[in-house]
């Protein structure tokens, strides 16, 4: 998994029958170097050496499976999920671009690879995103529901479990972490505001906040999804580093409190995965707007830097066994919509 954070690559191992069996394994992380990082943010938009960045990346991502390999030689691959690294989400036009050869992968890696997870949703009228709202189900199966799943990358995206076998919905909230990196590495250099130490040294600007919270995305009903640069205009002017940290810090909290207006009934906790939950003003901000236990996903028991690479593990195996990678409730597809495109590693 490569997302929008642009932070580097996410492989995790599961075993599973790609239903409710689900027995994750190890993952790895492994950051990108900062010049490959640079030119994978020139190509967003669908720009640029878009040619040249994808064969950088899947090759990435064949040295990546194979450091995994070597850390952990016990662990039998029998597929590959491969996501590949979203450029341009544009599902209201039937588009969507996911970058990354499935087939060179297959071949560098010598393993099977499944691949192009959304388009065939989004061509079926549904947003193509988000998709790891089965696993989480899935990972969920034994909690006490209604229980809510946040995913914090570059942006945020809820999955809502309710206590029914078929009680689930799921959609994108809004800024997770992208506009504050973007601030943060526009002003400093930095990748991110580590530990929310600007954020917390900062004063909010409430204005700048109601201003995001006018946007029309958050009045429309799900399933719903964005790209990363959907409110790139919601970035502050005229606010300090810190203050301009704690302004989109506290925007990313609010845009996932806005979220449960939509909820069939609230959520008796949330659990966060992806890297905003390790931003301690962040997740402060969120306890505060939401009114119910916000925890990391470690609390019980997850992976939260491996979850969302462990879903496209999971994907891989329903789109072989040909089952849906999605239903009307989670993007929004007029029925549950099959995906993914094989890849063998001898073809």
């Amino acid at each position: 998994m490569s997302g929008t954070s642009l932070d580097g690559i996410d492989v995790a191992a599961v075993a599973t029958d790609g239903r409710r069996r689900v027995f994750p394994g190890p993952g790895l992380t492994i950051p990108y170097p900062e010049a490959f990082r640079d030119r994978l943010r020139s190509v967003l938009g669908g720009v640029g050496e878009v040619a040249a960045v994808e064969a950088e990346l899947t090759r990435l991502h064949a040295a990546a499976i194979a450091q995994f390999r070597g850390c952990h030689p016990d662990v039998a691959i029998e597929f590959v999920g491969f996501h590949g690294h979203t450029i341009l989400h544009r599902p209201a036009e039937r588009r969507t671009w996911q970058i990354g050869d499935g087939a060179s992968l297959a071949r560098l890696a010598g393993v099977d690879v499944v691949a192009d997870f959304r388009s065939a949703d989004v061509a079926a009228g549904g947003e193509g995103a988000p998709l790891a709202p089965l696993y989480h189900a899935a990972l969920a199966a034994d909690l006490a529901k209604p229980v809510a799943v946040l995913n914090l990358g570059g942006v945020g995206n809820v999955t809502w479990i309710g206590p029914g076998d078929d009680e689930i919905l799921a959609f994108d909230t809004g800024p997770g972490n992208a506009l504050i990196d973007d601030w943060v590495r526009s002003h400093t250099g930095q990748t991110a505001d580590f530990d929310g130490a600007l954020a917390r040294a900062g004063q909010v600007s409430a204005e700048h906040v109601a201003r995001l919270l006018a946007h029309p995305y958050f009045e429309r009903r799900p399933p719903k999804s964005l790209d990363r640069d959907d409110f790139q205009t919601a970035i502050p002017c005229g606010l300090s580093l810190a203050d301009g940290a704690a302004t989109l810090t506290e925007m990313t909290a609010a845009s996932v409190a806005a979220a449960t207006c939509h909820f069939p009934s609230p959520a008796r906790e949330w659990l966060v995965c992806g890297g905003g939950r390790h931003n301690p003003a962040i997740m402060t901000a969120l306890a505060r707007h939401l009114g119910v236990p916000v925890r990391p996903v470690e609390a019980v028991g997850w992976n939260g830097d491996a979850l969302e690479a462990q879903a496209f593990a999971y994907l891989a195996v329903r789109s072989v066994l040909g089952l849906p990678l999605s239903l009307p409730s989670t993007t929004g597809a007029p029925h549950p919509v099959r995906g993914g495109l094989l890849f063998p590693a001898a073809g």
